[in-house]
């Protein structure tokens, strides 16, 4: 049986993309899921898909700005499951610009959802998994956080912070809790739509088309660090095309 059978899984960002994914290839493998994003009529879609298909799922519309709302989302697979075993913590924005654009409003939202979104997912899992005496922290952040390019400066700094925050979850989290950051590259997804620099948007839409890989190979990269032995924490995961330099 795999290791992934039965367990309960919350996703942030769930309603598409990797998150989406990611939910679909888990409840394939016997996963129970509690279903995280802003979007509850695509929320209330994927359940109904997984549920067809003879999985388990429940929902709850979620922003990740709002501490309250991932308090309730864990709370939520207690009522529905009786306890949590992984977070994936997916949610993230990505509206980049030059710093000359002075975008100020938008480098708040990516601080928000990308770092705080993190930070308020730890803060609403930590305590339950501390109680349980055993628990999974799942962080998507980029490829970004190893590399710097133009436009990206506050993304980047947005998805160093995701790094630096699950190393040091890592180092307290003793024995019993494991934490593993998944660092994609380019995704065919709708990530460049949120760009509101024109330039910017083609460009990376042009990348894309170019290169990118399915979000079904993000969702496999976290199923392997779910699937290993309690003892085995696999920690950190790059994904990448293989055309990315």
């Amino acid at each position: 049986m795999s290791e992934i059978n039965g367990k309960v899984v919350a996703i942030t960002g769930a309603s598409s993309g990797i998150g989406e994914a990611t939910a679909l290839l888990l409840a394939e493998r016997g996963a129970r899921l509690v279903l995280g994003a802003r979007r509850s009529e695509r929320l209330a879609e994927l359940v109904a898909r997984i549920e067809k298909a003879g999985g388990a799922a429940a929902q709850l519309r979620t922003d990740v700005t709002r501490r309250d709302d991932l308090h309730a989302l864990v709370a939520l697979a207690g009522e529905r499951f009786g306890r949590l075993d992984v977070l994936v913590s997916n949610a993230g924005v990505g509206t980049i610009s030059p710093l000359d654009d002075l975008r100020v409003d938008e480098w708040d939202h990516m601080v928000d959802v990308n770092v705080k979104g993190v930070l308020h997912g730890i803060g609403a899992a930590l305590p339950v998994f501390r109680a349980q005496g055993t628990g999974h922290f799942i962080t998507t952040a980029s490829t970004a956080a190893f590399r710097i390019v133009p436009t990206m400066a506050v993304y980047a700094g947005t998805k160093f912070a995701v790094r630096a925050i699950c190393e040091g979850l890592r180092q307290e989290a003793g024995d019993s809790l494991r934490v593993t950051t998944v660092s994609p590259g380019p995704i065919a997804t709708d990530f460049a739509e949120a760009s509101t620099n024109s330039q910017v948007r083609a460009e990376i839409v042009k990348m894309r088309d170019r290169m990118a890989i399915p979000p079904e190979a993000i969702a496999r990269a976290i199923a392997f660090a779910i699937e290993q032995p309690a003892a085995v924490d696999v920690n950190e995961i790059v994904v990448r095309p293989t055309a990315q330099s």
